[in-house]
């Protein structure tokens, strides 16, 4: 009896539990039905049938960024939708509603998209940049943030960088001496590239020279390129047997080509571990190898340990390395930027030393120079974009279907002209006033009126390494030599011209010339 009486009694508790969930159930399906009654997707283009706004975009002859813009600028909007296949894509250039997607309702829009491009440089979503919410994306989040990104194993790893400044420094001696002409994309990109391999790997494999160009190099920013690039297959994938614009092939050479050595070094470097050949951490690389799970087994497996690497390499060479550029440029453009930032090196410190890391806070107007980069000429016009895992209501009026793709625009945030005074005008003293004199300047932005890096739930863990890459790269290029246009260039032109366009530039080419006492160059 007393069996019978419990049974009835889980019986009742269950079935009220059922009832409590059908409720909810149907008052959730309700609301929903309301808010799209009430509101309505963002404004856009009329779709096609199946393709959605492919035609439109393919055939107008520009990048699709081009005609994504120019589309919001004629529709005067800060937030439109068009349709890819069946996917609904939101765009953004509102401060306003990039905080609402990435901040306020974060939980919602923390997922990334199922694609193509993703997959295939990411060799299966392994990593944290590219995988959707879920087990994995916690577990490579976790490590990165405690064991590889963390103040500790940054300080830990700090000679590796010292010394990647060191040969930075020594190299552009040599190239003074030659009197040669520096190529200034080469330059940063050989010298961010070099920085991470080193704190990986424990050593460098570009070759910055200009006669020796590794091709590892070109295939890194190749996959960049490609990545979530608005390719038809990553939105219509039953395409994918056609590759129509050949994005398919592209990414699968110059993941070959960016990984193969690698993958090698991976390879040799876990049987030293396994032979006990090897018993002391001594780089990223280690720590990735030796991380253990609860049972004492390889927390990490050999495909995703060379995933987290090459992630690690996309992810420190691009942006560093297009705003230090970016900033030698405006500065030869408006040379009284750069001596406003040789004083303050020469006031931190002075003439009879190197800039250390150690210096870098204190670089204010060096970081608002990197800053101003960032807003001015970002290295993509959208970022990693973010997928909605159910539907929402954004400003208040604006439905977003579940699975929609966010961009957030990089070069719409930053080049608002409701947000910023003269957008199109390089002006790092903004930033000072916005920071506040006598507080560090930061390269981010809480605020969102600009895009450096990723923020929220999928905000880059690696914003401090990043920071760091960029302003010791851009100090030790102005602390060490005075730079100047070769005769003949069109790099001035290319500035003014970039207000415009920013992306497929030229190069930046420039002379140096050493402003420190010869003892300063080894």
């Amino acid at each position: 009896m007393f069996f019978f009486k419990i049974s009835n009694l889980v019986d009742l508790l269950f079935r009220i539990f059922i009832f409590i969930v059908l409720k909810i159930t149907n008052l959730w399906n309700s609301l929903i039905i309301i808010m799209r009654k009430t509101s309505s997707l963002p404004p856009g283009p009329k779709p096609w049938p199946i393709i959605g706004n492919f035609p439109q975009m393919l055939l107008n002859k520009e990048p699709p960024f081009h005609w994504i813009h120019k589309m919001m600028e004629k529709m005067n909007t800060e937030i439109a939708c068009i349709r890819l296949g069946n996917i609904h894509v939101i765009t953004v250039t509102s401060p306003e509603l990039a905080r609402e997607f990435l901040h306020t309702q974060d939980s919602i829009f923390s997922s990334r998209p199922i694609c193509m491009s993703a997959s295939l440089i990411n060799n299966g979503y392994l990593t944290p940049i590219f995988a959707p919410m879920g087990d994995q994306w916690k577990k490579m989040r976790r490590i990165l943030a405690s064991h590889v990104l963390s103040p500790t194993s940054l300080e830990w790893i700090r000679s590796k960088r010292d010394e990647e400044a060191d040969n930075l420094h020594r190299f552009i001696y040599n190239q003074c001496e030659n009197q040669s002409i520096i190529n200034l994309r080469n330059l940063t990109r050989y010298y961010c590239g070099n920085v991470i391999r080193n704190m990986t790997f424990s050593k460098p494999f570009f070759d910055i020279t200009e006669e020796d160009r590794d091709e590892q190099v070109d295939a890194v920013f190749t996959l960049l390129k490609y990545l979530h690039a608005l390719g038809i297959l990553d939105y219509l994938p039953w395409l994918s047997v056609f590759d129509l614009n050949g994005h398919k092939k592209i990414i699968n050479n110059a993941y070959v080509t960016a990984t193969k050595d690698m993958d090698v070094e991976v390879d040799q470097r876990i049987q030293i571990w396994k032979d006990g050949k090897k018993t002391m951490e001594e780089d990223i690389l280690d720590v990735l190898i030796t991380l253990k799970d609860t049972n004492g087994n390889a927390l990490l497996s050999a495909k995703e340990i060379k995933a987290q690497v090459l992630e690690l390499m996309l992810a420190a060479l691009d942006n560093p390395s297009n705003a230090v550029e970016w900033v030698i440029a405006e500065m030869l453009n408006q040379p009284k930027l750069m001596q406003k930032a040789l004083e303050e090196l020469n006031t931190v410190v002075g003439i009879n030393r190197l800039v250390q890391e150690s210096d870098l806070p204190m670089l204010n107007y060096v970081k608002a120079c990197i800053k101003e980069a960032f807003r001015l000429h970002p290295i993509t016009p959208f970022n990693v974009p973010h997928v909605s895992i159910s539907d929402a209501i954004i400003g208040e009026k604006y439905f977003i279907p579940k699975g929609s793709r966010v961009l957030l625009s990089r070069l719409g945030l930053g080049r608002n002209p409701r947000v910023w005074e003269d957008p199109l005008k390089f002006k790092p003293e903004r930033h000072l006033i916005e920071d506040g004199v006598g507080g560090e300047v930061v390269l981010t932005d809480s605020k969102l009126r600009l895009l450096s890096f990723s923020t929220g739930r999928r905000g880059c863990p690696g914003v401090k390494l990043g920071s760091t890459i960029a302003t010791m790269l851009l100090a030790r290029l102005l602390h060490g030599f005075s730079w100047s246009l070769p005769p003949n260039s069109t790099c001035n032109d290319l500035i003014v011209s970039s207000k415009i366009d920013p992306f497929d530039t030229l190069p930046l080419l420039a002379k140096a010339k050493p402003r420190l006492a010869k003892a300063m160059y080894p």
